[in-house]
């Protein structure tokens, strides 16, 4: 066998095995670095939460985007092309006035609702639902 057949034999095999030591050793990494976002969208939340929840204006906005939201659910359901876009369109216009609302639904879209750390960012979140009247 020459050195050069060697030399491709070894590198071929060596290939996989740099592979793997390469995926073992960047999974704590991407551990430590998931484990960073969570905690990292954990205090998003939280902010957020408290800049709606300390401004009286800011939690009125948000229960009448919530409030809205539930009606244009219903609408949905009723079929209401009508009803659905005015609702749509009022929406909107209170998301333009509170962008910490945008910033909660952009922290839902990176959280997996039923882990425990998802669960923990719901709770956050109703807390805040829990200021607004029924």
């Amino acid at each position: 066998m020459t050195q050069l057949s060697l030399f491709m034999r070894t590198r071929h095999l060596n290939g996989p095995l740099i592979a793997a030591i390469l995926l073992i050793s960047t999974a704590p990494l991407y551990a430590q670095r998931q484990q960073q976002d969570v905690a990292k969208l954990k205090a998003d939340a939280r902010n957020t939460v408290g800049i709606i929840g300390g401004d009286k204006a800011k939690t009125r906005t948000y229960c009448q985007i919530v409030d809205l939201t539930a009606q244009l659910d219903q609408a949905i359901d009723k079929k209401n092309k009508k009803k659905v876009k005015a609702l749509t369109e009022k929406v909107v216009q209170l998301q333009k006035q509170l962008p910490e609302f945008v910033a909660l639904g952009n922290i839902l879209e990176h959280v997996d609702l039923q882990s425990p750390d998802g669960r923990e960012i719901a709770l956050i979140m109703q807390s805040l639902a829990q200021s607004c009247p029924e």
